[in-house]
């Protein structure tokens, strides 16, 4: 599988085929891929706990390698809940992505970072 023409859909498949292959399906329900994907956020944000901003975009490439697999371990968790769900992914995050686009209109918050609620009552 050349990694620079996976589709999300082949990731997807590929990781129901992980858990059928152990028999983790029991144990991949939504409850618990939840829990899972906040328990690797969690273990994401100790690589930057005590780092200073400046310090967090300058990173060694260990721990950058470190950081890389906790970001994967949170995509493989979201690929399970997406097939425990049986959500087309790539369709919701185009949605999504599609309601952000008008939450933050571009010509009211470049340069901002307030939640969308700031602007509705700021306008």
């Amino acid at each position: 599988m050349n990694d620079r023409e996976t589709t999300l859909q082949q990731l997807k498949e590929r990781m129901a085929e992980f858990v059928r292959e152990r028999d983790w399906e029991q144990y991949h329900t939504p409850k618990n891929l939840s829990m899972s994907i906040a328990i690797e956020a969690a273990e994401l944000m100790e690589h930057f706990q005590w780092l200073t901003v400046e310090a967090s975009q300058k990173l060694p490439s260990e721990a950058l390698a470190d950081i890389g697999e906790e970001l994967a371990d949170i995509f493989i968790y979201s690929l399970s809940l997406a097939n425990a769900l049986d959500l087309d992914l790539a369709e919701t995050v185009s949605k999504k992505m599609d309601k952000n686009i008008r939450k933050y209109p571009s010509d009211k918050v470049r340069g901002k970072a307030h939640k969308y609620t700031w602007y509705q009552e700021h306008e």
